[in-house]
């Protein structure tokens, strides 16, 4: 008791009191700042067809239509692959955020960059390339990024085509329709990717 009087006296247990508030907040903002850093990456409800459903906590797309990634494509060199889980009409690469999402097949304006199920590299309508191995249900489609190209992978080997002068901020796309269900994985990859690639992270990651 003697010893609380003097640390009243002396304003002791104020101060104490003081920084266990700063103390807390400080916690709770590191928790908050925490939070938001470990946020994943996922398939964007905010920017997706209108027919299409995104499930599995924004890591499946089905029914008719394509959707966006979460966070755009920023860092020098980024990965993403996506699984087959059912057969169908499918797309898989970058998109711009106007890009219209209910209008399939994707590749089909200047806003979108591709590769479609049957096989063709695919952008504002022109077949740049084709690939003669085409991904089957089950199986994985990986693209990489570095603002130069966009290469894709299938089983984690490398299909040797590309897709160039891709303009402007892109997202991630992804399009199923005729009972294509897919998969995506934006870390915890499958197979490795590329040497320098890495999974997308959000622009406050990167500073």
């Amino acid at each position: 008791m003697e010893i609380q009087k003097w640390a009243d006296y002396f304003g002791i247990g104020i101060i104490g009191c003081c920084f266990r508030k700063r103390h807390n907040g400080q916690l709770e903002k590191d928790h908050a700042e925490g939070s938001q850093q470990q946020q994943p990456v996922i398939l964007d409800t905010a920017h997706m067809g209108n027919e299409c459903v995104i499930v599995k906590n924004g890591r499946r797309i089905c029914g008719t239509g394509g959707a966006l990634a979460t966070a755009p494509l920023v860092q020098d060199k980024s990965y993403f692959e996506v699984k087959i889980q059912s057969s169908g009409a499918w797309s898989v690469g970058l998109a711009q955020l106007n890009c219209n999402l209910s209008k399939l097949p994707l590749g089909g304006d200047s806003m979108s960059w591709v590769l479609r199920s049957d096989g063709a590299l695919m952008h504002n309508g022109v077949e740049i390339d084709k690939i003669a191995i085409l991904p089957m249900e089950g199986e994985y489609v990986g693209c990489s990024f570095d603002h130069m190209q966009l290469n894709f992978f299938h089983n984690g080997k490398s299909l040797h085509c590309s897709l160039t002068g891709i303009k402007g901020t892109v997202f991630p796309v992804v399009s199923v329709d005729d009972g294509c269900i897919i998969d995506v994985n934006f870390e915890d990859f499958v197979y490795e990717p590329p040497n320098g690639f890495q999974k997308i992270m959000f622009e406050k990651s990167l500073i």
